[in-house]
């Protein structure tokens, strides 16, 4: 009768470690297929060396088993580190408790965990002791030491930085004269991206030397300046108002808080002011600071401030004039098409245009804005825009502007809140007639009231439909002689004749 003990060790030995391979390497093709344990071609080395050394101990073969115990624990702590990967910080920590760990957290218990490995190898299989390893090779050990000194101070650090958290994945630091956004934080070094697309490297020793500024704690929102200077013949007041109201119409800034214009500085040449604005979104930082640059350009030319050239620079312009010739001479040929100013005389019209203000608004801007106070009108001289109405919550555009358009004309008239919404669609030179302005001419023409009051009656009875219906041309006269008449007094009033 067949014996086990008369088969001997190393046969059994051979017949055993394939099967207990392919084993190991099912069990491994299951973890990963099922549980989402990553394994890789290190499972494999961690499988053989098992394979190999489970039968050797239960069969108590004592060739070259200690190499074999080793391999297993060395390459057995990769295997741990895939299951602590997935069991630990995966699903117990990020799925199930929501928690994100820090990459820098899961790189150090990695370099952990194959310490032990090396610990368990070296003084419990090897028994070498801590007097043995001190008393290797002193040349060796220092220049170790030497080359290791920065890559153990940046892990240091590193840990530092990890406990104290001035900083996560996300955050926008200013570091020195870097403004960039942190997109990892490793072991070594922490990994930023500025606003042009560089990435920078910092290593975690000069971080913990650094003065960082991080941008979005303790508030999403924070605050930067830009710096103004304008001529000392403006009133601060006005000054502040104009440059607060084209600050609060740029792009990109926070809802909260509000911007802010300070006085800041009494210059040589100029008054500096200082505009401080709130912004969420860092990477829309150079987009902001243009369109408040652009909106405050376009305001102060508008309200005649001037922006002075330093006192140091010699500066000869010649008068414009002929420009402001040359849109007065334009808008002068558009008014005489219109039907509103048709009752007005050359003459009239070359008294009322030159007292006319030119303003200049860039693209994006609005003109007018609905449901705004106003005593005026505009002549669109160059450009286009577009007529938006806002309802129930809801904007639609209506209309289009181009060179030659009027608007506003009811507002000049009658004093009436803006209906509408005037948007430039590109940069616009306009005329615009106010009040005052036209004030004068009806003073001067009591005819021209008279005229003015039957356009805008009959412009009434147009809207309602009254011309389209079967009047009797008597009742029709009638409700024409009412509309003028009230016309009349509301022009008399608003103007105060």
């Amino acid at each position: 009768m067949f014996k086990l003990d008369a088969v001997p060790r190393d046969i059994l030995l051979l017949l055993s470690v394939p099967g207990l391979y392919w084993l190991l390497v099912l069990a491994g093709r299951q973890l990963k297929r099922k549980q989402g344990v990553r394994l890789g071609w290190p499972y494999h080395l961690f499988a053989i060396p098992l394979a190999i050394f489970v039968p050797m101990w239960v069969l108590d073969i004592q060739w070259h088993r200690t190499e074999f115990e080793a391999a297993t624990i060395i390459f057995g702590s990769v295997f741990v580190i895939a299951l602590v990967d997935r069991y630990i910080w995966q699903a117990y920590l990020r799925e199930r408790n929501k928690i994100e760990v820090p990459k820098f957290l899961i790189e150090v218990a990695r370099l952990m965990i194959l310490f032990i490995a090396a610990f368990l190898v070296l003084f419990w299989l090897y028994q070498l002791n801590i007097e043995k390893l001190l008393i290797a090779p002193g040349i060796i050990a220092i220049v170790i030491g030497l080359a290791m000194q920065d890559l153990v101070g940046n892990i240091i650090a590193g840990m530092g930085i990890q406990v104290g958290k001035p900083y996560a994945q996300g955050d926008w630091l200013q570091v020195g004269d870097h403004f960039a956004q942190v997109i990892e934080i490793n072991w070594r070094a922490t990994r930023l991206l500025s606003n042009d697309g560089v990435s920078i490297e910092i290593p975690h020793r000069e971080m913990a030397g650094k003065t960082i500024v991080n941008l979005n704690r303790p508030f999403k929102a924070h605050a930067f300046r830009l710096s103004v200077s304008i001529e000392y013949s403006a009133p601060p007041t006005r000054v502040k108002d104009i440059l607060l109201h084209a600050t609060a119409n740029a792009m990109g800034l926070a809802p909260e808080p509000k911007p802010t214009v300070y006085l800041k500085n009494f210059g040589d040449s100029s008054i500096e002011y200082e505009i401080k604005f709130w912004i969420e979104d860092q990477s829309q930082y150079y987009e902001v600071c243009d369109s408040i640059r652009t909106n405050v350009w376009y305001s102060l030319r508008r309200h005649g401030i001037v922006i002075p050239f330093p006192i140091r620079t010699v500066q000869i312009e010649r008068p414009a004039k002929s420009k402001e010739q040359e849109l007065q001479s334009a808008a002068r040929a558009i008014l005489r098409q219109q039907p509103l100013f048709k009752p007005l005389s050359d003459v009239q019209l070359d008294a009322l245009l030159p007292r006319g203000r030119i303003v200049h608004f860039g693209r994006g801007e609005k003109l007018i804005e609905q449901g705004a106070d106003a005593e005026s009108m505009f002549i669109l001289v160059e450009g286009e825009a577009s007529v938006v109405i806002e309802q129930d919550g809801r904007q639609a555009q209506v209309a289009s502007l181009k060179s030659g358009d009027c608007f506003g004309e009811m507002s000049l008239l009658t004093g009436e809140k803006r209906n509408a919404t005037v948007l430039a669609s590109r940069d616009c030179e306009a005329v615009e007639i106010g009040k005052p302005i036209l004030a004068q001419s009806l003073k001067g023409n009591p005819e021209l009231l008279q005229k003015l009051s039957g356009l805008l009656a009959r412009r009434q009875m147009e809207n309602e439909g009254v011309f389209g219906g079967h009047t009797e041309p008597g009742v029709l006269q009638a409700t024409q002689a009412a509309y003028k008449e009230t016309f009349a007094d509301r022009l008399r009033r608003f103007f105060e004749l």
